[in-house]
Order: structure tokens, then sequence, then C-alpha cells
């Protein structure tokens, strides 16, 4: 993309250029602050209910990873910006039925939750791939960090967490790239945040390679670099209040 070439476009260019200079100031200001060398946060920008023109607009100002929780409106913008040099995370809450279409276009999967899953992704992946030129599926285990019980309780129960890694690692086409997860609703994230570190910990020592630990979004990014997230995944912050018509 050489720019936009409408007026609206110019001021939506300078609003993302904004929003993402302050994001990537707090991460490096993050960074700083936990003693982690400089470049070691990845930024993943969500782009939820924006339109496709923002990727666009985003991938110019030097974005590479853009996150999506929908299914249908992830394959669209995937399509539309199928030009562009992105990374697509699927971040979202995943349906079995759903699988092998999310696994035909995404390159990371951040929300495997359970072992159903698995077969879909895997299939998704050969039937876009079947010379296995692009490797693996990238797949991070969604781990819950709340309360049992909690009514908003998202991703699997730590205590299968070591189950569902090894039936992962051991999924063709797949490859178990590390862990994911959403600081609780209403509680400090920072304590939530250092278990997921010893839940990371835990299986970087089964499985070496599944080094990504993805956690912060736009309200607690900095306490989930201060754990040891790899990436944040960031919506709000960069692209402004979500638009009401969805």
């Amino acid at each position: 993309m050489s720019g936009p070439s409408e007026p609206g476009d110019r001021a939506r260019e300078d609003e993302l250029s904004e929003g993402l200079a302050t994001v990537r100031d707090r991460i490096d200001a993050a960074v700083g602050a936990a003693g982690r060398p400089p470049g070691s946060v990845g930024l993943v920008v969500v782009t939820k209910y924006f339109p496709a023109g923002d990727v666009r607009i985003l991938a110019g100002l030097g974005v590479r990873d853009v996150g999506e929780n929908r299914h249908q409106e992830a394959s669209e913008k995937a399509d539309l910006c199928r030009d562009l040099d992105l990374r697509w995370h699927f971040v979202g809450g995943l349906q079995s039925n759903k699988a092998a279409a999310v696994g035909a276009y995404a390159d990371v999967v951040e929300s495997v939750d359970r072992p159903k899953l698995l077969a879909g992704l895997s299939r998704g992946r050969a039937e876009r791939d079947p010379d296995g030129a692009l490797g693996p599926l990238d797949c991070l285990v969604q781990v819950s960090l709340d309360p049992p019980g909690a009514e908003h309780r998202a991703g699997c129960d730590p205590a299968v967490l070591d189950e569902l890694c090894e039936r992962l690692a051991g999924t063709e086409h797949l490859r178990l790239a590390g862990l994911m997860a959403v600081a609780p609703l209403g509680e400090d994230p920072a304590p939530a945040f250092e278990r997921l570190a010893g839940y990371a910990s835990r299986v970087r020592a089964r499985h070496p390679g599944a080094d990504v630990l993805s956690a912060g979004m736009s309200g607690d990014l900095e306490q989930a670099v201060a754990a040891g997230a790899t990436h944040v995944r960031v919506g709000s912050a960069v692209l402004g209040a979500r638009p009401r018509v969805q």
C-alpha cells in the first residue's frame, strides 16, 4: 500500500499512527521496567469489528501481526488483504465445526482450549498447505486464569493443561508454540499473569520450543510484560472505540 488517497483515509492514518506509537511506547517502557531486552515483546493488533481498510493502513505503518476474534470476519479480511505481508492470529473462542476453516487461513491459532479442535485445525492446515511448504500451524493453548466456576471462564482448566499440550504436540500439521491467556475480569491481573508464567515454565520444561506467551491487552499489557509475555494483543488502544454497528 503506497498510502491513503482520500482525506478521510489520511485522517484515519494519523489516528492509527498515534495510537500505534503510544502502544509501542508503553511496550518499550514495560520492557525496560522489567529489565528485559529491547524488542523482546511483539504486538498483535486486534482489529475485531474494524474494516479491512484499517488493516491496510496498519500494514503501511509496519504492523505485521493482526488478530481477529470471529471466524467469518477473519476469513473475509484475510481474503481482502491477501496481497499484504501479514500474519493472521485467530484469538477468539473457536467452535469445533469451524476449526478446519480457521486452520485454512490462520497463521497462528491462539485459542486452542480442548482436544476436539485439533483434528479440524490439522485438516485445515493440510488442505491449505498440501506440500508442507509452510510448515505446521502454530497453535497456542489457551489456559484459564479464572477461579473455578467463574461466569466468564475461558481456556482450558490448568489441571488438564499438560495433557492438552501433549496431544497438540503430537498432532500432525500442528506445532505447540506456547500459551495464551486472558486476565480474569474485575481482578488484579498481576497475580494471574504470574500464575500463567508458572504454567508456561512448566510447559517449556517438557516442550522447549513452546516459548510463546501471549498475554496482556490494552488495559493490562504492562503487568503481562512484567510476567514474561512475549506478545501482547491490543485493539482499542490502537484503533479506538469499537464501531457501534457490528
